[in-house]
């Protein structure tokens, strides 16, 4: 059985960039097997598969190389907005069910594409010395007075705060050492971050998930939803209740890729995060399963 799959970049940063994911429209007749098989075969860090639902306007399962996650930010990016070139659908607010609970999707009139996240959860404080070893950096690298901490709007990830731009751009990890960690503690992966930025940004970043065949990834969105979140308990002297965060990933890999993500608070409490960008124009691959 041949399945046509699209290919996407998603969180393009003037048109180029991005983290390329794969899209599968036609799904009638493709079980689980076949799904993680058309993954596999694309080797991107997710493929997103589009489904029927009864609960909402689009049903989306998410496949890495290697499994099945609950939700991916920019291949869900991609999928709308290669409903949008396909003009399956409209600049407007959509919802698509996930395993993370059913979302919103907005897509503005610039053809920018917002997928709503969780609210966030602000798990374990982690020690600092088994994260650093796994990166192989020294305690001085490190941000102080902000924690090591597992953060979550919908895939939990350690959020590791670096001192400064030269820093994170070297680091060497030690992918088998972030593969047990990573276990250990039931997260898709580091989030790893600096203040200093190459361009007008929040934040530079790195994410490193190779417990999921992922060894760094160019564009993270749930990872940057909950980063934003992150630097809003713990950075943000502001009292806006709406606020927009930019961040920069991907350049360590000559892929530059640009994530907008905006939150809401009201009386202290977090009420809306969604994650944010641009996407290339698509292209077609058939895949033999």
């Amino acid at each position: 059985m041949r399945t046509k799959v699209y290919i996407l970049s998603a969180f393009t940063k003037d048109g180029e960039g991005g983290n390329p994911a794969g899209v599968v429209l036609d799904t009638k007749d493709l079980t689980e097997k076949d799904m993680q098989v058309i993954a596999s075969t694309l080797g991107f860090s997710e493929t997103a598969f589009l489904l029927p639902s009864i609960n909402s306007d689009y049903k989306i399962r998410y496949f890495t190389p290697n499994e099945e996650v609950d939700v991916c930010g920019h291949a869900t990016i991609a999928t709308f907005s290669l409903l949008l070139q396909n003009r399956i659908v409209n600049p407007g607010i959509y919802t698509t069910e996930t395993k993370a609970g059913i979302l919103d999707v907005q897509i503005h009139e610039n053809h920018m594409v917002f997928l709503q996240q969780n609210l966030p959860s602000f798990l374990e404080v982690l020690p600092f010395e088994e994260i650093i070893e796994s990166l192989c950096m020294n305690k001085v690298q490190l941000m102080p007075n902000m924690p090591i901490q597992i953060v979550s709007t919908g895939l939990r990830d350690i959020i590791v705060p670096v001192k400064s731009l030269t820093d994170l751009l070297e680091i060497n990890p030690d992918m088998k050492e972030i593969t047990e960690i990573s276990r250990k503690y039931n997260v898709t992966g580091y989030h790893v971050f600096t203040l200093e930025t190459l361009h007008d940004s929040t934040a530079h970043c790195r994410n490193f998930a190779p417990l999921y065949d992922i060894p760094e990834e160019s564009a993270t969105g749930t990872s940057n939803a909950a980063l934003a979140c992150y630097l809003v308990k713990y950075n943000d002297k502001t009292e806006k209740k709406e606020r927009t965060f930019t961040f920069e990933q991907g350049y360590r890999m000559d892929s530059p890729s640009e994530i907008m993500v905006n939150v809401s608070v009201h009386s202290g409490n977090f009420v809306n995060v969604q994650v944010g960008g641009f996407t290339s124009t698509f292209k077609e691959k058939w895949i033999d399963i």
